[in-house]
């Protein structure tokens, strides 16, 4: 089934408008692979949406300093949540000793607006239920959406590479 959904998203060699959760732009130790590596190989098969590419750190500072932080940071929500309404599949980044929240609330928002989630999660720390590789609600919402969780970008790539025609 999963592959059933995604291969109608790839159909005519299409690569889809895909959301990338993730806190990976937070960290400068994470910010590099994130932009040389993991968007990198991703763009090889979707047309990827950047949320770290919506909003800007002097739109942060000029909040800080003006006392608009939580106005700003609902702007932020905002322009995620229409980014994610613009995008026809959604992949995430679940490494860490839990999932980061806003990642996991990324996966929800899109589950319920019927988008498929994949899903990656590298991290060798156990972080959900028996048998689940984070939260068992989290997985389900993966899952019932038409997708899965990859236990490395590489595994990732597979199952795209046999829907979705390399990109040119």
């Amino acid at each position: 089934m999963e592959q059933d959904r995604l291969a109608e998203l790839f159909r005519g060699g299409a690569r889809p408008r895909c959301y990338v959760a993730s806190p990976l732009g937070f960290s400068e130790t994470t910010r590099d692979y994130y932009s040389t590596r993991y968007l990198t190989e991703l763009k090889e098969h979707i047309e990827p949406v950047d949320p770290w590419s919506l909003s800007h750190p002097e739109e942060f500072a000029a909040a800080n300093a003006e006392g608009r932080e939580r106005e700003f940071a609902i702007e932020v929500g905002r322009r995620n949540a229409s980014a994610i309404s613009s995008a026809q599949l959604l992949i995430a980044h679940f490494d860490g000793q839990e999932v980061d929240s806003g990642t996991a609330s990324e996966v929800g928002y899109a589950a319920a607006g019927g988008l498929p989630c994949l899903a990656i999660r590298n991290d060798l720390r156990v972080c959900g239920e028996a048998g689940m590789s984070v939260n068992l609600q989290l997985e389900a919402f993966v899952v019932l959406s038409g997708g899965f969780v990859a236990k490395s970008l590489s595994e990732l790539g597979v199952p795209l590479r046999n829907v979705a025609p390399a990109a040119k």
